[in-house]
């Protein structure tokens, strides 16, 4: 005699599979929920505009304003690079990277005080700056093509006075 199964029943997944599958589903449920348009501009010209007193309207024109009023900065003095020295320092294994890129600093209008090796690690080509400094630098990046600017560490031996490059590749 044959024996035959009359039993049937369902394997059921673990309580991993379970887990897995309702978190996968709620993330798509969150990312269709969160997904939309592009997050609009405020446009505060109609702000300010409803906010200043016309002619017409004598009500507030007449009486003095509780809001304080904004003091203009003055713009700042644009960089005359032949006033900033920069030190360049090569932080790679590329022999006369410091000299190159200091010809290049120079043809830029940019005066160089000193190209030497740097020993110790730098994440990136950075320009150092010291205190006073941060547009300076920050047309000195501009000028090279370098995206990283960061206030000079005077505990790691940084020019206090002049800008520092610190090249970790060819620019």
């Amino acid at each position: 005699m044959s024996s035959t199964r009359t039993q049937r029943g369902a394997v059921l997944p673990s309580p991993v599979v379970l887990l897995s599958i309702v978190a996968v589903a709620l993330a798509a449920i969150a990312f269709v929920a969160t997904r939309g348009g592009e997050p609009t501009e405020r446009d505060i010209s109609a702000t300010t505009a409803a906010a200043t007193p016309t002619e017409t309207d004598t009500s507030t024109a007449a009486e003095p304003s509780d809001t304080p009023t904004v003091e203009e900065k003055p713009a700042p003095k644009p960089v005359n690079r032949a006033d900033h020295s920069v030190v360049v320092f090569n932080n790679t294994s590329i022999k006369g990277l410091a000299a190159g890129v200091s010809e290049k600093v120079t043809s830029a209008g940019w005066t160089v005080a000193a190209a030497d090796n740097w020993y110790g690690t730098v994440p990136a080509t950075t320009v150092y700056y010291p205190k006073g400094k941060k547009a300076a630098a920050q047309l000195l990046a501009l000028d090279l093509g370098v995206a990283r600017i960061k206030p000079a560490d005077t505990d790691a031996d940084m020019s206090t006075t002049n800008l520092t490059l610190i090249l970790t590749g060819d620019l």
